[in-house]
């Protein structure tokens, strides 16, 4: 009996029979919630249309970040507890992954920001606009392995007398300069693959700030110009006020995804040359050198740092919601 539990096909079945019983038991209420009146109807209903997004939420989302969290303060074959060995070791030998990630956060929004805002702001209004809108968003439709392999052949290098297909060094050694190791030197290649992010991200910036900008009040613009404002006075004291609600939850969504950032990464570098952030030492300490107990600690650390930043868009999100 223990031996067809936890065989395959006992789990299987197990999950099948466990499945079909929640399904009829969701009938059953969904049968008995028409002869219900008032709150019990409610709850009935609740139950029925509710039940299943919650239980899919559990098992696929609560449980393994509670067990994620356990491990964490586990040994490496998460057999023993190791108390906050796993935290210390981050601490201590961590500081590579931690400063690059930093660094991506702190550049990839900024970057992706300020390129999306002042971009929409030259192409408003113009003939070209929804042509050159469309050429910004072009990126957004990569997936982020696809973008780094496109820019891995842009940075490609070989040796001084080897023959260049990377773009850009094709491009530098026909101006008679020697090739540049895009992906090999550090520190620069980090911000390199930063470029990448930013790349794909600004189209995302573009065009939520491009819409934030349509809606603000024309009278108050052409007040600003009547009272004698600048081009650069009326950006920086109306435009940049007026869309500041816009500007947080790009700033924060883009810090979001780029706290999880592990594709462009591992698809240019492989995490190597001093390269890595939190993602890829999560993913080489859990699957390369299995030790789930560091890994589950990454997995923990990543999770705290995207908590507060999605709590303050969902609030902003909720101020802007309470103006209108």
């Amino acid at each position: 009996m223990g031996f067809f539990l936890y065989s395959k096909n006992g789990q299987l079945i197990l999950a099948v029979l466990a499945f079909l019983a929640v399904l009829v038991i969701l009938l059953l209420i969904a049968r008995t919630a028409d002869q219900l009146r008032g709150r019990k109807q409610t709850l009935a209903m609740a139950a029925v249309f509710g039940g299943p997004a919650l239980l899919l939420l559990a098992i696929g989302l609560i449980y393994p970040a509670i067990r994620t969290i356990w491990m964490s303060f586990m040994d490496r074959r998460s057999e023993s507890f190791a108390g906050l060995d796993n935290y210390a070791y981050l601490l201590h030998d961590g500081f590579q992954a931690f400063g690059n990630t930093l660094l991506w956060v702190v550049l990839v929004p900024l970057g992706s920001t300020v390129i999306g805002l002042v971009y929409s702001v030259l192409i408003d209004g113009s003939r070209f606009e929804k042509v050159a809108k469309s050429l910004l968003f072009l990126p957004m439709a990569i997936s982020f392995v696809g973008a780094g392999i496109i820019w891995k052949f842009m940075y490609e290098y070989r040796g001084a007398a080897q023959e260049q297909i990377g773009l850009l060094n094709a491009v530098i050694t026909s101006l008679g300069f020697e090739p540049v190791r895009f992906l090999q030197d550090s520190p620069l290649n980090t911000l390199f693959l930063i470029l990448v992010m930013v790349w794909i991200q600004a189209g995302f910036a573009m065009v939520v700030l491009s819409a934030a900008i349509k809606a603000v009040p024309s009278d108050i613009v052409e007040a600003a110009r009547l009272d004698g404002a600048s081009p650069v006075q009326l950006f920086f004291q109306i435009t940049i006020p007026s869309i500041r609600p816009s500007l947080v939850v790009v700033l924060t969504t883009i810090c979001i995804a780029t706290l999880k950032v592990f594709d462009i990464t591992q698809t240019m570098t492989g995490a190597e040359f001093r390269t890595q952030v939190l993602a890829n030492e999560m993913y080489d300490w859990s699957f390369t050198y299995g030790n789930n107990g560091i890994g589950s600690a990454m997995a923990v650390v990543i999770f705290v740092l995207v908590i507060p930043l999605v709590v303050y868009n969902v609030r902003q999100m909720n101020k802007n919601k309470a103006v209108r």
